[in-house]
């Protein structure tokens, strides 16, 4: 049987991410049927409802609601936008949200919140805020009563009197806080959570605190695996900021809860990511938290990100789970990898063009694992020692389509280790530690990586003896600094070093495996290679299409600008890198589904003049291979810096190539300008000079002679054997 989904677009920015999410849910083709209703503004302008009879009927009929956005407004502004037949009615208007949570019974705002993207430790909590009682339960009088007066007592009421006065009630009763202290606790079981935390302020509101209280404990009692806390609000903010992973489910009554998960949207990001549910016995309705933004309506530059995160709430509110969790992992990935994003998040892209890439990754996605480097040592940032393990780890990974995303080199210091670590749990798959495992004092990295995963450091006792036994037939005594290298984190599985007397060790932490390896570089691969081996199925990230061009004569901006242009809706990453004389050019596509042929075909001919080959290559290297060159020139100071190539063993032609430079090399060596131009002829027998001018920067300029030359050459070289 279908579920029937009714779809509340409202005002503002709603319609747009309504489409966004709209568009990337039918992709999943799930038996949901949906249908749409009117709410907002623009109905109690018109109707004098904000909910009007129809919507509520649609409402009824349907398994779930999903809502885009909706304006509320103050009284006087309410009134006044109201058209001019409602005027004389008297309505008073009433925020649609309270409206549906009311009338519909849906005790239970769920504001899920968790680590995304950022440089912090990887937190996932929630705030469960009660929806239909406490300071917004309705119950806001202006003006005292001289009967309420007669119990209602301030010294600030006799100094401009009884109207001039205001005043609200927390409603909290037994069947509210009941329901709603189950329904925390029974979330915590469900999701994982080991932890509820009560936030109020008893301190201050002492009887209706205490009776929250009391109620609170009674319920926890029926949880007892799960830890139960009551701390203040204002301390339970504090805490929200500074340090959020300690926190599973957080329970509050209505504004305390308002304020807690907008405060625990920003730590999460913002508003653009925020997501909700509100539920109820019988009906649900789902609305991103971010409100209708008149700011930006009609631009197309709202962050989708929250409405798609409340669809994935949605789904897996009508059983699909699957569907849910692939959902919030492709936002995720279109975060994280930040090409397609909207303003909000850094980015340039439409509320569009990022469902668009949220609907690519769910497509059009391969298992790419990501990974990230960081090696350790004073010597390596003092250029003591070449860092040859960023190199040589880069390249094993790379190897199995291993996605390396960062590479980090820390001092010898444990708390900038342990940052460096934090910063990349959760976001990377991998994290690659080289370094920092020996007996010394400076050796800093297993205290680090406990301390970032909040682990003790365990001694290994048959790791010792191997170790010792090592030493001893070095010839070296084994001490107690030796033992250090027998400690490791407390879940971690340790990585034997059979050539050296530090082992490395693995353990995973919020999504994250961390292998952490010793810093000689033979040793530190030959342990990630028997580690990646032993892991291969966990690894074993499917390729992707990948091309790549050699461009020579052409800035980069330029190629980039036409790349961009044609290449906008094509799921692949465009590299650019320019390496004198050079620009490499990479597409790197999220699958094995290649390229239109006919894109390829566009490339290579309107960059034909400046292309050196469909691959990363140099002009020398492709001459190379066609014929054997023997250079010569006049200046016997510009031969200096070319090379005749080496004999082939290939049936290939001898070409005598005559070089000449303008301005010569002594000018452009000595002159004070090092940045300029500079035309390079070539000379061969039987055919017209050939030349062409090219910037140069003074210090490059040795290394591009060679490969301008070279160029000219093959494309005269080209331009022969088509004729032929």
């Amino acid at each position: 049987m279908k579920k029937k989904i009714l779809v509340l677009p409202g005002d503002g920015v709603g319609l747009e991410v309504c489409d966004a999410a709209l568009m990337v849910l039918e992709q999943f083709q799930l038996p949901i049927e949906f249908t749409y209703g009117d709410i907002g503004w623009e109905c109690w302008k018109q109707e004098g409802d904000p909910v009007p009879q129809a919507t509520w009927q649609k409402i009824t009929e349907s398994d779930a609601v999903l809502l885009g956005a909706v304006t509320s407004k103050g009284k006087e502004a309410a009134l006044k936008e109201l058209a001019p037949h409602l005027k004389e009615k008297k309505l008073a208007y009433v925020s649609p949200v309270i409206q549906l949570r009311q009338k519909l019974g849906l005790f239970a705002n769920i504001r899920p919140i968790r680590y995304i993207f950022g440089p912090r430790k990887p937190f996932q909590f929630c705030v469960i805020r009660e929806n239909s009682e406490g300071l917004y339960a309705g119950l806001d009088f202006r003006g005292i009563t001289p009967e309420t007066a007669a119990w209602l007592k301030h010294p600030n009421l006799e100094k401009y009197g009884l109207e001039e006065a205001a005043w609200t009630v927390r409603l909290q009763t037994r069947f509210g806080l009941e329901r709603l202290f189950e329904y925390a606790f029974s979330y915590a079981r469900k999701h994982g959570f080991k932890r509820v935390t009560f936030a109020d302020k008893p301190n201050v509101m002492r009887e209706s605190g205490q009776f929250a209280q009391e109620i609170f404990e009674k319920i926890a009692q029926y949880y007892p695996e799960i830890e139960a806390d009551i701390h203040n609000v204002d301390a339970v903010a504090l805490w929200i900021a500074t340090k959020p992973e300690q926190f599973g489910v957080i329970v509050a009554e209505n504004m305390f809860g308002d304020i807690l998960s907008d405060l625990a949207a920003g730590v999460m990001g913002g508003l653009g990511l925020a997501s909700s549910a509100n539920v109820g016995s019988k009906i649900a309705y789902f609305e991103p938290v971010h409100g209708s933004a008149p700011r930006i309506a009609g631009q197309n530059k709202a962050n989708p990100s929250a409405m798609l995160y409340t669809t994935a709430l949605l789904l897996e509110y009508l059983g699909f789970q699957e569907e849910a969790k692939q959902l919030s992992e492709s936002v995720d990935q279109v975060i994280r990898i930040g090409k397609t994003v909207t303003y909000d998040l850094g980015g340039v892209a439409s509320t569009r063009q990022m469902a668009e890439a949220v609907l690519n990754s769910l497509v059009k996605s391969v298992s790419v694992c990501r990974a990230a480097i960081i090696t350790v040592g004073d010597e390596l940032l003092s250029g003591q020692y070449l860092n040859t393990n960023l190199q040589d780890l880069s390249q094993s990974l790379n190897r199995r389509n291993i996605q390396v995303t960062q590479h980090f080199v820390c001092a010898d210091q444990l708390q900038q280790i342990s940052e460096t670590v934090i910063a990349c749990l959760g976001q990377e798959d991998l994290i690659i530690i080289s370094g920092g495992l020996g007996p010394t004092s400076d050796d800093k990295t297993r205290d680090a990586v406990a301390q970032a995963v909040q682990q003790p450091l365990v001694h290994h006792e048959a790791v010792w003896q191997t170790i010792k036994g090592q030493l001893q037939r070095l010839g070296i005594a084994p001490d107690a600094s030796n033992a250090r290298q027998a400690l490791f984190p407390e879940t971690a599985t340790v990585l034997d070093n059979p050539t050296g007397t530090a082992p490395g060790f693995y353990l995973s932490c919020f999504g994250s495996t961390l292998v952490v390896l010793p810093g000689p570089p033979s040793q530190a691969l030959a342990l990630l290679e028997n580690y990646l081996e032993h892991n291969e199925k966990k690894y074993s990230s499917v390729s992707r299409a990948q091309y790549a061009w050699t461009l020579i004569g052409i800035d980069e901006s330029t190629i980039a600008q036409w790349v961009d242009c044609h290449l906008e809706n094509e799921p692949f990453e465009r590299h650019f890198l320019w390496k004198s004389p050079y620009v490499l050019v990479q597409l790197v596509g999220q699958s094995e589904a290649p390229l239109a042929p006919h894109l390829i075909e566009e490339f290579e001919s309107y960059f034909r003049p400046y292309l050196v080959g469909a691959e990363v290559t140099t002009a020398s290297k492709q001459l190379a291979m066609r014929a054997e060159v023997h250079w010569f020139a006049t200046d016997p100071h510009l031969l200096q810096y070319f090379h005749s190539t080496e004999k082939s063993t290939k049936n290939v032609p001898k070409l005598e190539v005559g070089v000449s430079l303008s301005p010569s090399l002594e000018i452009l060596e000595n002159q004070e300008e090092s940045l300029g131009h500079a035309t390079i002829t070539i000379r061969m027998k039987g055919y017209d000079d050939e030349r062409v001018t090219f910037p140069y920067t003074r210090p490059l300029l040795g290394v591009v002679l060679q490969e301008y030359a070279a160029w000219l050459v093959l494309k005269r070289y080209s331009q022969t054997e088509k004729r032929k």
